[in-house]
């Protein structure tokens, strides 16, 4: 480390006195382009359901989600990522209405870049919305999820969302090989320009409950787990791996999941690729900033601030929140 003149000639304070010093030299900030939005879409029309454990949260018909779109635009919020809220008469094993073109998704990308053509859209490529039993992929007879098949299913989901127009498809599956069976069959179908934001290291994590009971997949799964696809929480060297496979493989961005108990791993990754690097602050991080400011035990937004800072200073380039309409008319004022 350089060596500073130590005290009283090198007085650190004298850079924190006022305010215009303090943004001087400050290291690094939030913009309202560092934020994605993830949000739930249900079918039909005039459907307002709130999600009792993310408050604030709402499942919406895509006409009530449409003026959600418009405030991000006019918010400066540059994507909004989708996560489907299927009807169950729609799951089944295999999940196959995920790669129905006529299917949901597909037909509220269709809309949202029709209204919204500024608006960057976010899908995720995963079956665990689609299927009966709540795995992100298909199962053989003992219950254990086959890979090759599963990517099979995945390559065709992220061709029909592509074709409905997305810009960015997000695999959050964590199938090995995906992100190179998908980038290829994008290309081969000429889908030159479709993103790929790989949730790369993605690790089985106790902090995803309520988007669980968000898109409605928590009483499928029951007491099963996704331990033998999803990273140990143990493990940092493994997200490396993940994430070179992922970049050699194709992947344009890539992503950790979850946020804020895995910053070190944020920082590991840009350090080693210098690669856009993202970070989700998952469900049961906003889940218990909520109840800890619902209850007056914290600012809200002074915490919801910090906390989406810290991924900045984490070496994140962006992160997906649902504080991001909140954070973005923060930074507003």
């Amino acid at each position: 480390m350089t060596p500073y003149a130590p005290y009283p000639h090198g007085r650190p304070r004298r850079l924190r006195r006022d305010e215009f010093t303090r943004n001087l030299v400050r290291e690094h900030a939030l913009s309202t382009h560092d934020l994605i939005y993830p949000v739930f879409v249900v079918d039909g029309k005039q459907q307002r359901q709130a999600v009792a454990s993310m408050p604030g949260v709402e499942r919406l018909s895509l006409d009530l989600l449409l003026p959600v779109a418009e405030q991000c635009v006019a918010l400066g919020i540059p994507v909004m990522a989708l996560f489907p809220v299927i009807d169950g008469k729609l799951k089944t094993p295999d999940g196959r209405e995920a790669c129905n073109p006529e299917g949901l998704v597909p037909r509220v990308v269709q809309a949202l870049k029709k209204e919204f053509p500024q608006l960057g859209v976010m899908t995720d490529v995963a079956l665990d919305p689609f299927t009966s039993h709540g795995q992100d992929g298909l199962l053989d007879d003992t219950g254990y999820i086959l890979n090759d098949e599963t990517v099979e299913v995945l390559v065709q989901q992220a061709l029909t969302q592509s074709q409905a127009g997305v810009d960015i498809v997000a695999p959050s599956d964590m199938m090995d090989g995906r992100i190179g069976a998908i980038r290829a069959a994008l290309e081969k179908r000429g889908d030159i320009h479709t993103r790929i934001m790989a949730y790369s290291a993605k690790y089985a994590s106790a902090f995803y409950g309520p988007f669980r009971d968000a898109v409605g997949s928590a009483g499928n799964l029951g007491k099963s787990n996704k331990k033998v696809y999803q990273m140990d929480p143990g493990n940092t060297d493994e997200a490396l791996r993940e994430v070179a496979l992922d970049l050699a493989e194709g992947a344009d961005m890539v992503m950790v999941k979850p946020g804020m108990p895995y910053l070190d791993v944020v920082r590991r990754v840009k350090d080693e690729f210098r690669v856009p690097t993202f970070a989700y602050q998952v469900s049961g991080e906003y889940a218990m900033l909520k109840a800890a400011a619902q209850n007056g035990w914290l600012d809200h937004d002074l915490v919801m601030m910090e906390s989406l800072l810290a991924f900045k200073r984490a070496g994140a380039d962006g992160v997906l929140t649902y504080f991001a309409l909140d954070a973005a008319r923060q930074l507003r004022k």
